[in-house]
């Protein structure tokens, strides 16, 4: 932790601050807290987050849960990007507590990221804990890279997918998930 706090100490001189003026003399160890809050998801155990919450069910027709609001890094500014992600899926034999899903989103956003594999993550961890026969991940958001700096465009909002076994191969299914996470 001290490490990083001299880094951001390093920074904020490097701009040509003061890191000892009073409205900075504590900024480099709030810094840190705050990246490491933002980065937490390195130390999250997938396996420990689920904790077995899997029941049994004779349900085959589709769970979703929508709208779980998602903060993340974008891996190449270190700038944030907000948004909302819709995951879907088809049990077999298997639900997952509803509280996991949002974990899972949170224990793969809060990483240094890419939407785009941020979306697949999602995605294939569900498949592979429920065995679903199929699973839907869509993500919604704003990327302050892109809206801060670069092109400066404040009302781009980047959609990803990732659909997976009778989700990705069945168009009516698919159809079904979109229709659904759509309806506000």
């Amino acid at each position: 932790m001290q490490q990083m706090e001299q880094l951001y100490r390093h920074l904020i001189e490097m701009v040509g601050e003061n890191p000892d003026r009073e409205g900075l003399a504590r900024t480099p160890l709030r810094a840190t807290k705050a990246f490491q809050y933002l980065t937490k998801g390195y130390k999250e155990d997938i396996h420990q987050l689920i904790n077995n919450a899997l029941f049994k069910t004779d349900n085959q027709e589709m769970v979703i849960v929508k709208n779980i609001e998602l903060y993340s890094m974008c891996e190449h500014h270190l700038l944030p990007f907000i948004g909302k992600c819709h995951v879907g899926y088809i049990p077999n034999g298997k639900v997952i507590g509803l509280s996991k899903i949002p974990r899972i989103v949170d224990a793969f956003a809060r990483r240094l990221q890419i939407q785009e594999n941020l979306t697949r993550q999602i995605a294939v961890t569900i498949q592979e804990h429920t065995n679903a026969l199929g699973v839907a991940c869509v993500i919604e958001a704003q990327h302050l890279c892109m809206m801060m700096r670069g092109v400066e465009k404040q009302n781009s909002v980047m959609t990803t997918s990732c659909v997976l076994g009778e989700m990705h191969d069945d168009p009516e299914t698919r159809s079904e998930f979109m229709s659904l996470i759509c309806h506000r």
